[in-house]
């Protein structure tokens, strides 16, 4: 564990320069006086590390010292993958490993290219989850990652749509970040399904390895889920027009299913009429989502088929009007 944290002492004074005790102490979490003492030891090592006395003071190498102890550990390698996405390698439990992964890799980089990196990390940033929504609670997901990674059964007792809850014994396959939620890929009495993180609500491991299958492809089988998946959700089309502004708000409104029928209705030669207006078949949810669905785009959209829809509208429309006088 020190020679872990004296290594990494070493490579932040290596890539940052002169840094005080405080600064060091904060990046290692742990007291100044650790520090200290760690100072003295990378010191007694033979690590030119010298302090500057003052205000402006702290510690750093002798100029043009460079460790090329820079291996990296097998967790700190797998962490690299998520190094664009600092926060889901926290929730997987990885934030330190990455942190550690990065600064390796870092300290190996000649100084042009440590400095080109440096800047693109200033320069781009990104946020996984979308606009007005919660954190998930998940409480799970390092385990569930962990057996993941060591293709271990688990047993979990999970929340279905409904609500109710079952108990399934899975063997985890992969792990999948989807607009901010976590979904597991798990391989359940020979079928292969997902489950999402936040509805597990307790998980045992049960220890032993499983033969993962040499065939198995995550990104194939999220695709293939994936589009399975939007087919359940919208199980029906609706024939609309949509006003110029309602195609321009089809993404924001009727999300990628919404937009990929507005845009294969194009590709397909629609043509919008004298005033703008465009027809195209529209996936929407069974039941009363689609009417809400369909009133955010307020009157820049009409229902033209099927006509039991297109009266739902008409008669959610006419009591909204009724209850806004």
């Amino acid at each position: 564990m020190r020679a872990g944290r004296l290594l990494t002492a070493l490579l932040l004074l290596q890539n940052r320069g002169r840094m005080t005790a405080e600064e060091l102490a904060a990046e290692l979490e742990v007291s100044v006086r650790t520090v200290y003492r760690d100072i003295e030891a990378l010191s007694a090592s033979g690590v030119p590390v010298y302090a500057d006395r003052g205000r402006n003071g702290g510690y750093q190498l002798v100029a043009g010292y460079r460790t090329r102890l820079t291996g990296l550990t097998e967790e700190e390698a797998q962490s690299l993958s998520l190094a664009g996405l600092p926060s889901a390698a926290a929730e997987l439990g990885l934030g330190t490993v990455l942190a550690a992964a990065q600064l390796k890799l870092s300290a190996a980089l000649p100084p042009e290219l440590r400095g080109r990196a440096g800047r693109i990390a200033e320069r781009f940033h990104l946020d996984v989850p979308g606009w007005h929504r919660g954190i998930e609670s998940l409480p799970v997901l390092s385990a569930v990652a962990d057996a993941v990674w060591s293709a271990r059964r688990i047993r979990v007792r999970y929340e279905r749509w409904g609500p109710s809850e079952v108990e399934r014994t899975l063997e985890p396959l992969g792990l999948v970040l989807k607009a901010g939620n976590w979904y597991l890929a798990a391989r359940c009495a020979g079928a292969d399904r997902t489950y999402r993180i936040s509805r597990i609500r307790e998980l045992t491991e049960l220890g032993g390895h499983f033969e993962r299958p040499a065939d198995f492809d995550l990104a194939r089988y999220w695709q293939e889920w994936s589009e399975r998946f939007e087919r359940r959700m919208y199980p029906r089309t609706a024939t609309v027009r949509l006003s110029p502004r309602a195609q321009a708000l089809v993404p924001f409104y009727a999300g990628s299913v919404g937009a990929r029928a507005l845009r294969e209705a194009l590709d397909a030669g629609a043509e919008p009429d004298a005033e703008g207006w465009l027809t195209i078949g529209l996936p929407v949810e069974p039941g009363e989502p689609a009417i809400g669905e369909l009133l955010r785009f307020g009157p820049h959209l009409e229902v033209l088929a099927p006509a039991q829809l297109r009266a739902e509208v008409a008669g959610a429309i006419e009591e909204m009007g009724r209850i806004h006088g």
